[in-house]
């Protein structure tokens, strides 16, 4: 079974998908180790791996470490094909829906698909949307793309549209790492009803009792990174949160 085929199994039988966020430019080995193996004991379902840049040269060395310790899936979140590896079990194969950049929409598209195809790593076609967070994010900085305003329910709703009906198998809504600002219930409620594949959310996403209410109204994947990252004792709470057809 395909990873993205076991993640929406999970989302059928519990509810939706907890996934964590851990940046390889962390230079902690220590903590990134910390944070998989407590992962692997808090009912996590996959972890994505990603940053906007690699910072030295040892980004790929925490990687493996990742992948050697984890129980689950290990997905890439890239932020440029230099991030690619064959440490991965499948990567984001995102399109930046949101932006007009042409190189973010498929310059580096092109660029990758030969590495994941000679690599044999899953591709899961990902139409990514970035919203506005309340803060200027890095994908803002590093795409040069704006991010869409959160009251623009319908912009979004038919960017989502498009990416469906262009062939994604899932949209990303990403209000950024350490947003003020998740991505409202009404957004999510709104284009839940307005495409038939499966939404990830992540950034901005501080505390379970937000998550619990972001799953009620149509998010398929939470994906919680920053609010965990130096509180560890959460992921339990979170996954509970998440998993809300287990109560």
């Amino acid at each position: 079974m395909s990873v993205f085929d076991t993640l929406i199994d999970i989302v059928k039988i519990r509810g939706a998908c907890f996934v964590t966020l851990i940046d390889p430019d962390n230079k902690n080995e220590d903590l990134i180790a910390s944070q998989v193996e407590r992962a692997n004991c808090s009912e996590v379902d996959a972890i994505f791996v990603g940053g906007s840049l690699m910072m030295d040269g040892k980004a790929n060395d925490r990687v493996k470490i990742i992948k050697e310790l984890s129980n689950v899936p290990v997905i890439l979140f890239p932020g440029g094909v230099n991030q690619i590896s064959p440490d991965y079990d499948a990567i984001l194969f995102l399109s930046l829906l949101s932006g007009r950049n042409p190189h973010y929409l498929i310059g580096e598209q092109v660029i990758s698909a030969p590495i994941i195809k000679d690599l044999r790593l899953e591709p899961i076609p990902t139409g990514y949307i970035l919203l506005d967070g309340g803060a200027v994010t890095s994908v803002e900085f590093m795409s040069g793309t704006r991010p869409i305003p959160m009251e623009k329910k319908d912009i979004v709703a038919s960017h989502a549209l498009a990416g469906q009906y262009l062939g994604m198998k899932s949209i990303y809504l990403e209000a950024g790492s350490g947003a003020k600002n998740h991505v409202t219930e009404e957004i999510i409620e709104f284009v839940s009803n307005f495409i038939s594949i499966p939404i990830i959310v992540g950034g901005g996403i501080s505390s379970p009792e937000i998550a619990s209410k972001l799953v009620k109204v149509g998010a398929s994947i939470l994906v919680i990174g920053t609010a965990i990252e130096k509180e560890l004792d959460r992921m339990f709470d979170f996954a509970k949160a998440i998993h809300w057809k287990d109560k």
